[in-house]
């Protein structure tokens, strides 16, 4: 079977209605996979989905989605579709900053043979097709998708993502109809995998849990590489949620506490790592609680490989979240 995998982690602004949410896993499946043959011995998929991650207070859920790099566009297409059938973004509240009912659909590779040019393609044809058939959707390119190959952070401070209250006739958009209430605006691209780490500090001072985002990002002094990291009020007390981004090898510097991934060509932070720069700078608050969205490249690559050739496409239901 093919060895050219590719990861989606989708994200949809919907974490309350957990059979909604595996509707559009189910459609990412339908796609693209034989239909199931009972107790059929090497019977193998085109995709799985390995981990849904819902999260009722951001009311927003990441749906991981693998798959071989010729299944993994129709695959990703048809749960969008299915998410903006679903979701009306005119009707969605939640802690988290949104701005499009499919709200981000980053590829990502999980061997080394898969590059981020041949992604890039990939994601701008997700685009077009998705605002070719869906009426009204919106889409803005990041990564290797978009022509100047600006990162999702670049990108999304541009089309005003992190402005509130969203105004949608001011948003930037570069396929589709003007963002609309109804779906919003969706980012569509294409690069290295991204780990997604949440630590829950034991206090209810949001200006504390920024001051503590502020410090850990990749652009601070006192910064990790590759992170990207917001505060936000969760359960009760505050979330730090951060971005992990792998990072090409050749860019490291001495005394960066990173460790190999996809054969020694990227690098990443450590979740542990995060979670002790965090603590480390909590001011003396302690964790209640840390998660981690999915997996480490290593353990997304081998559960990937697993799930197709075994026919275990709805994965998540062995994984959902895990602790740390």
């Amino acid at each position: 079977m093919s060895r050219q995998l590719v990861a989606c982690m989708l994200n949809v602004s919907e974490g309350r209605n957990i059979n909604l949410v595996e509707s559009i896993a189910r459609s990412a499946l339908r796609a693209v996979n034989p239909p199931a043959k009972s107790g059929a011995e090497g019977w193998q998929i085109n995709a799985s989905v390995l981990n849904i991650f819902q999260d009722r207070d951001y009311n927003r859920s990441v749906i991981t989605i693998v798959g071989r790099e010729e299944s993994i566009g129709p695959s990703v297409e048809a749960a969008c579709k299915t998410a903006f059938e679903l979701i009306d973004l005119s009707k969605q509240e939640g802690v988290h900053p949104r701005l499009g009912a499919v709200d981000l659909v980053p590829l990502h590779p999980l061997s080394e043979n898969v590059s981020l040019k041949t992604l890039g393609a990939l994601a701008r044809d997700i685009a077009r097709n998705l605002t070719t058939k869906v009426k009204g959707s919106s889409v803005f390119l990041f990564g290797a998708a978009d022509v100047e190959g600006r990162g999702l952070v670049a990108r999304r401070k541009a089309v005003g993502w992190f402005k509130a209250p969203v105004d949608y006739s001011a948003l930037r958009h570069d396929l589709g109809d003007p963002p609309s209430a109804r779906y919003g605006l969706t980012g569509v691209g294409a690069i290295p995998y991204m780990m997604n780490v949440n630590i829950t500090l034991d206090t209810q001072d949001v200006a504390l849990g920024r001051r503590v985002a502020a410090a850990v990002r990749a652009t601070s002094p006192s910064g990790l590489p590759g992170v990207q990291a917001m505060a936000f009020p969760h359960e009760g007390k505050v979330e730090v949620a951060c971005n992990v981004d792998l990072l090409p090898a050749h860019l490291t510097s001495p005394g960066w506490k990173v460790q190999e991934s996809l054969g020694g060509q990227y690098v990443f932070t450590p979740p542990e790592v995060l979670t002790e720069c965090i603590l480390q700078e909590s001011e003396g608050v302690g964790a209640v609680g840390v998660a981690l969205v999915g997996f480490t490249p290593e353990e997304a690559h081998a559960r990937a490989l697993h799930a197709l050739a075994s026919g275990e496409g709805e994965g998540w239901r062995k994984a959902r979240e895990r602790r740390m």
